[in-house]
This record gives structure tokens, sequence and C-alpha cells, in this order.
């Protein structure tokens, strides 16, 4: 009995650690958006303010509200094309054996493993040669790009598991390939769309290299170069105002995960078994 009490007690010692861990930085971030410019000192990082300065939250929200909407055209579109690519290609690798489908699977791996510093000029020349909008557009056709090779892994792995005995049969009521993805597999894809369009609306959300690159600056760009140029101005950081505003920025990406999040592990192990 006393060592399970003991066990017991070790965990929640662990649990309570790894949550003070995790909360001490949105602590110091919270009591920081509510602070003024001189009390923002580093000297009183864990001291409540002096003052409440609540305008910290009106002056980033401001800043912030046009280049959330852009960032919502962003996400929302990259992440449902680039979802719909990767179920397609999950799905032609995993049940269409072709000669040297391994080899092209290999190949749209690849592509996970290339930094995005290396091809950054690269596709920043290529836009301007073909006349492609920047901004949005261009940012979309990124994070769409990008996004295929980790979107097709997590849909073939899941494609894998799903019985033989569920394919053939829709074989012998006469669907073709195409039919069988659209009436049969599809369907049944949910668990896997959920992973996914968590990790490319996350992806896409926080990601400030291409912003920065394709995003047609401050005044056209998402949230992420805004909250960057949040602080500059003056002299002094508004360190209250650029903590408001990440607290700001970061609230779409909370609430995804709080609505969708019991779906995410298990859509990740939903492919980890066969049959």
């Amino acid at each position: 009995m006393r060592g399970t009490l003991t066990g017991t007690a070790i965990r929640y010692a662990i649990l309570i650690f790894s949550l003070a861990v995790v909360l001490i930085p949105v602590y110091v971030l919270v009591i920081t958006s509510f602070k003024g410019p001189g009390d923002a000192d580093p000297s009183r990082t864990w001291y409540f303010p002096q003052a409440w300065e609540f305008s910290n939250w009106s002056k980033a929200w401001d800043e912030l509200a046009a280049p959330i909407g852009r960032t919502l055209l962003l996400v929302i579109p990259s992440s449902i094309i680039s979802a719909l690519l990767g179920s397609a290609n999950g799905f032609v690798l995993s049940r269409w054996r072709f000669p040297g489908a391994n080899v092209v699977f290999t190949l749209i791996l690849f592509g996970m493993f290339i930094p995005y510093q290396a091809v950054m000029i690269p596709m920043l020349k290529l836009i301007l040669a073909t006349n492609f909008p920047q901004g949005i557009p261009a940012l979309i056709l990124a994070h769409v790009v990008y996004g295929i090779p980790i979107t097709t892994l997590i849909f073939r792995n899941y494609y894998e598991s799903v019985p033989n005995e569920l394919i053939e049969a829709a074989r012998v009521d006469g669907a073709g390939m195409l039919r069988t993805y659209f009436q049969v597999v599809l369907p049944i894809s949910i668990p896997s769309f959920v992973v996914v369009l968590i990790w490319q609306f996350t992806s896409a959300w926080n990601d400030f290299l291409f912003a920065l690159f394709f995003g047609g600056g401050i005044q056209n760009g998402p949230v992420m170069l805004a909250l960057n140029n949040l602080a500059r101005g003056s002299i002094l950081a508004d360190y209250g105002a650029s903590m408001s505003g990440a607290l700001i920025a970061s609230l779409p990406t909370l609430l995804v995960y709080i609505a969708l999040g019991k779906y995410f592990v298990g859509g990740l192990m939903s492919g980890s078994v066969k049959g």
C-alpha cells in the first residue's frame, strides 16, 4: 500500500512540476500584457502590474484585426487544398501499385526534409518570373506545396490500415478507383483530415519566414508580420502591447486545438495498426 501511495505521489509531483513549467511563461505573458511601458521592466517580470493598462489590448487589436482577417483567408484554403491533395496522393500511393510507386512516394517525402531557407530565393524568383500575385495568393501556394509531403504521408499511412475487404467489396459492386475513393474511402477519412487540418492550420498561421518573403509587406501580410512590427516605432519597446498581441494572435490556434484536440491523437494513431 505504501509503495502504491509513494508512486502516486511521485506521479502527481511530476505532473504538477510539468504543469508549472508550461504555465510560468503563460503567466509572464499575461501579466506583462497589462503593464505600461515603464512597468514592463525585466526586474519586475514576476510582479503584478503597478497599474493595469487595458489599453494595450485595444492597441494590439487595432493593429492585428486586419492581419488576422488576411491570415484566415490564407490558412483556411491552404489547409483544405493541401488536405485534399494529400488525401488523393495517399489513396493512389497506398492502393494503386503502379510501377515506381515507392520511388514517387520517396521523392514526395524528400520535400519534408528540404529546409525553407534552401528554397526561399528560387521560389521568390519563380513567383516574380511568372507574375504570380504576391501576398496571400503566393502564401497559399507556398503552404500548399510545402504541405503536400506531410499530408501525403499521413493519409497514406491511414489508407494502408483500411481493410482490403472494404476496397474489394466496392470493386465487386462495380466501383472504379474514383468512385471507391469518393464514396467509400473519403467518408471514413475524417480522423486523418482532422490531423492534417490542425497541422496545416497551425503551420500556416505561425509561419513567419514565408510571410516575410511572399507576404507583400506588412500592409498586405499575415498576422505574424504585423505582430513582429507591433513593438517597433518607438525608442522603448512596448512590451505590454507586444504581449497582448501575442495572446490575441495565438487565440485562433488555441481554439482549434480546444475544438479538435481530442480527435488529434486518435487521428495520429488511427493508421498505426494494420487491419
